[in-house]
């Protein structure tokens, strides 16, 4: 074979376009040329990674930071996220009211409004993500000390993005959020919906097929598992067949629960305080506070828990 292939770019491009525009014909888009509509994933990945450096800047930032210089790290790089972050939730803003346009000084306010109230809830967030170091650190045999628990553990790697994603959702900007949850979803295998609710001192042990749900309700120093499932029971549809979205469908996990492997718990059922769940069960009901469910007492005991 002599030389480079050929290949029919320009009707390929053409093609593409068609493709677009049937797209956004289908989806009343607008054509009009301009900057870009939505949020990019790859800002905001920029932005988790700066964020998390802030956060933990002599064990997740630079190499080469010295002490003496943290603060100073801290604050240029935490000045450069936010102004990232506030283009980021500007366009988020300005998507959601694409169908009735915004004054754009009123969009800039609210996004300027969401990011300060971001900054001022990053101590508390980095005081919560401590208290899930140490809860890993503490609930796992195999951890030599927290900074092994920070630097390799894929649930605490998801629960920074999980308390950062969160906050962006409490304050209304559920776009940015979920990709911020995504990104730790394919970056460990855990799915955690930034709406889902957890209190302090979380540990996800191994990790890997873990989801939480929306709605999920999970109180302090509750333990979970690989593959476990808090989710959805049913999916309830409106008149015209179309989802309920918003439900409280998924369960609440009450302080001091622990999940074992394998574990699926559907709809909105509690797990009473100190409640253990063993491995690969299927629970579907409400479980007193203290109980020990197995597959054992699921066979012998029908309706408790499942």
């Amino acid at each position: 074979m002599s030389g480079l292939p050929v290949f029919d770019v320009n009707e390929i491009v053409g093609s593409l376009r068609r493709a677009r525009d049937e797209w956004r014909d289908s989806q009343n888009r607008s054509r009009e040329p301009g900057s870009r509509e939505f949020p990019s994933r790859d800002a905001m990945g920029c932005i988790v990674e700066a964020l998390t450096g802030a956060l933990f800047p002599m064990r997740l930032g630079p190499s080469d930071l010295r002490h003496e210089s943290e603060d100073f790290y801290v604050g240029h790089t935490l000045d450069s996220a936010l102004q990232s972050l506030f283009k980021q939730a500007r366009l988020e803003l300005l998507y959601t009211a694409r169908h009735a346009p915004r004054d754009p000084q009123d969009v800039d306010a609210q996004a300027a409004s969401a990011v300060r109230a971001f900054a001022a809830d990053l101590p508390a967030i980095r005081r919560m993500l401590d208290g899930d170091v140490l809860a890993a650190f503490q609930g796992d045999p195999a951890a030599r000390s927290v900074d092994e628990v920070l630097l390799c553990y894929p649930g605490i790697q998801a629960m920074i993005h999980h308390r950062l994603a969160h906050r962006l959702y409490v304050l209304e900007l559920p776009l940015l959020a979920r990709i911020v949850a995504e990104r730790a979803h394919g970056q460990t295998g855990i799915d955690i919906h930034p709406g889902a609710q957890i209190d302090a001192g979380f540990f996800i042990d191994h990790g890997t097929g873990v989801v939480i749900g929306e709605t999920t309700v999970i109180g302090k120093r509750v333990r979970l598992y690989q593959a476990v499932t808090l989710g959805a029971k049913r999916f309830p549809t409106d008149a015209e067949g179309n989802l309920q979205k918003g439900l409280a469908r998924h369960p609440v996990v009450e302080d001091d629960v622990v999940v074992y492997a394998g574990a699926t718990i559907l709809g909105r059922v509690t797990l009473g305080k100190g409640a253990t769940i063993g491995g690969n069960v299927w629970i579907t009901d409400d479980v007193p506070p203290g109980a020990n469910v197995t597959q054992a007492t699921l066979h012998n005991t029908p309706r408790r828990g499942g």
